[in-house]
């Protein structure tokens, strides 16, 4: 499976990232409405990492690639595919190295998604879906000799995203169980790679939309799977196909998987809203979700950390979403 993450590399990943990218907060969630929702007697943290630059945990790993590559190749740009959030973190990492973006992206992409891009001076192609925009942005690696930044697979994406997971270790050494959403893989294959290294015992669960379970076949498959269509609102979790890296991590790494349903993550984006006070896209409350759902016994008691892993979303989305919220 190739070169595989160690403390030391993670370690080193996150002194070269620097002031690139922030350390993110860890907050208790403390709240009766949070009670009712998951047990009295767990304890539930927040890794807050929709704080991170462009809003989401993304310039972790495209920071970690694209500070690899040569001079020659910053020049000649980068390319990426992305229903967003990865498209402006490449933005930005194009930005911050010198480098230049042209992002391909689907025509659902949010609006606000794709805004965000072009201020960050990258150029955007919108095609028709998400198997269409690998097929283009091939094309354009071969014809203008940028580099593909991946948005979810390889060793240094890995190394990146595995920042946010001992850095959640350093500030909460005593977690007892981790929750991680997975679209295509590349989060919590780093995250999982990071909290095994440094704290085996801890448990680390990974949660995916049903109309995105990608990963869930191929765990069940035993090899990387594709899905047919992405049918989610949680549309930065909707890759389509699990790719062999992240898969072999994930597989290695994450004690289980779950998945939750859109009307689920539209509840668990209101609890967020009015309990812990934090607006997110719907991917960004996934693992508050699964806490509320799925993993509501099996964690019962615990000290749980969940990663909110993203707020890129406009205004009228997001309240339709909580207004389109089923009563819990």
């Amino acid at each position: 499976m190739g070169e595989q993450p160690t403390l030391e590399a993670i370690r080193a990943t996150r002194a070269r990232l620097g002031d690139l990218v922030v350390t993110t907060p860890v907050r208790l969630w403390d709240d009766p409405a949070l009670a009712r929702a998951v047990g009295p007697g767990t304890r539930v943290l927040l890794k807050e990492e929709l704080f991170q630059r462009t809003g989401t945990f993304k310039p972790r790993g495209a920071l970690a690639v694209m500070l690899d590559l040569s001079p020659d190749a910053l020049a000649k740009g980068v390319t990426a595919v992305s229903a967003g959030n990865h498209a402006i973190a490449v933005a930005y990492a194009a930005q911050v190295t010198g480098s230049t973006a042209k992002v391909v992206m689907p025509r659902t992409a949010n609006p606000f998604r794709v805004g965000r891009c072009r201020e960050l001076g990258a150029e955007v192609e919108l095609v028709d879906d998400v198997h269409r925009a690998f097929d283009r942005v091939r094309q354009i690696e071969a014809e203008e000799g940028r580099t593909f930044v991946h948005p979810f697979e390889g060793p240094r994406t890995a190394l990146g995203t595995a920042t946010l997971g001992l850095e959640l270790l350093e500030q909460v050494p005593d977690v007892e169980a981790v929750v991680v959403p997975i679209g295509g893989g590349g989060l919590c294959a780093g995250v999982a790679s990071a909290v095994k290294l440094a704290r085996p015992a801890c448990a680390v669960y990974g949660v995916e939309p049903e109309g995105a379970d990608s990963m869930r076949r191929s765990f069940a498959a035993g090899t990387p799977q594709a899905i047919e269509a992405v049918r989610t609102i949680a549309d930065s979790l909707g890759a389509p196909h699990a790719a062999p890296y992240s898969f072999a991590l994930c597989r290695r790494y994450v004690d289980d998987l779950v998945t939750v349903s859109d009307d689920a993550l539209r509840r668990a984006m209101l609890l967020l809203f009015s309990s812990a006070k934090l607006a997110v896209e719907p991917a960004g409350a996934a693992a508050t979700a699964a806490l509320c759902g799925p993993l509501r016994e099996r964690l019962a008691g615990r000290r749980v950390a969940l990663v909110v892993c993203g707020a890129n979303i406009d205004a009228a989305t997001f309240a339709r979403h909580l207004e389109d919220a089923p009563p819990a």
